[in-house]
């Protein structure tokens, strides 16, 4: 019997790692959008104020793995000192049925989103982009500045967060761990931090309805990776700015159900569901951007953690394919 492979999140580490985990997602969401796979919807219970346990499953039938993911979320943790996500992430072999691999739960979702948000940029945003906005100064931050900075050559890194200490730690940290020679800015506002970036990321544990973003703050043509709250009302962008945006989501269905920017903007009429375009339907070239701003609104699918996790179960074993 084989026993499964154990990847922490020192094993997830490294530019090659993450550049696979993009890779295999955009083979994921070509998938998805073709209907030659499925992303169930996640079972979410709710135990006190934004306090979530979540299970999500997802099979990736084409790559022979499925997937269950275990997390929780607890927005009181980081003034605790600790992450505000805890999980674990088991990885099996459809054809034989074993766990293959448990990887460290809350790392693969910050790894996971951190790629998925960098498909998106590689697909929507200038390949000369140098210039990134941050809102947000958490885990997830962290992991978009690592993935954007791995498919677009970012040389300036402007940050605001709520929490002044957080943000100055947090700028530390792109200091000496993001790209070399990178100009990092600690701004007083999230409009400073943002004006004129041709990418901007927002990665906030916001429960507010209340934007943290203003639509005209934007600059035409910038790319936006929308992926932060905690549920599935909060807004960390103004949905005006989705009416005259190239916007894309992992699944129609997911964004409507999830996005609370997506179902403001439908609600108001300034945009129809068939407007918003698909990361696997850019993958496939059946659709593509045409210069306007971007804006990529993510809520995390279970089909996506099944794809991290056998990219990086796969670069574990140095191995071309998950062994059946």
């Amino acid at each position: 019997m084989r026993h499964p492979l154990m990847i922490t999140a020192e094993d997830m580490a490294g530019e090659a790692r993450l550049l696979r985990v993009v890779d295999t997602l955009a083979d994921a969401f070509a998938d998805l959008s073709a209907g030659r796979t499925a992303s169930p919807s996640r079972t979410v219970v709710q135990h006190g104020p934004q306090r979530e346990l979540l299970a999500g499953t997802a099979v990736w039938e084409r790559h022979g793995v499925g997937s269950v993911k275990i997390t929780t979320l607890t927005p009181d943790n980081p003034d605790r000192g600790l992450p505000l996500i805890h999980g674990v992430v088991v990885l099996t072999d459809l054809e034989t049925g074993q766990v293959s691999a448990l990887l460290e739960g809350a790392e693969l979702t910050a790894v996971r989103t951190g790629a998925v948000a960098a498909l998106a940029t590689r697909l929507c945003a200038p390949k000369d982009a140098e210039d990134l906005a941050v809102i947000g100064a958490g885990v997830q931050a962290r992991a978009l500045v690592r993935a954007v900075s791995a498919v677009r050559p970012v040389r300036s890194v402007r940050v605001f967060s709520r929490t002044r200490a957080r943000t100055e730690e947090f700028a530390r940290w792109v200091r000496e761990s993001g790209p070399a020679a990178v100009e990092v800015t600690v701004c007083d506002t999230a409009r400073d931090a943002v004006r004129d970036a041709q990418i901007v990321c927002t990665t906030t544990s916001t429960s507010d309805r209340t934007p943290l973003v203003a639509a005209d703050w934007i600059a035409p043509g910038a790319h936006l990776n929308v992926i932060g709250g905690t549920h599935e009302d909060a807004v960390e962008v103004e949905p005006a700015l989705l009416a005259d945006a190239f916007v894309v989501v992992e699944e129609r269905t997911a964004a409507v159900e999830e996005a609370a920017e997506v179902r403001a903007a439908l609600a108001a009429g300034l945009i129809r569901e068939h407007d918003l375009v698909e990361l696997g339907a850019l993958v496939a070239g059946t659709a593509t951007g045409d210069g306007r701003t971007s804006v990529f609104r993510g809520v995390g699918m279970a089909i996506e953690d099944t794809a991290a996790a056998a990219a990086l179960y796969e670069a574990s074993c140095g191995e071309g394919a998950v062994p059946g």
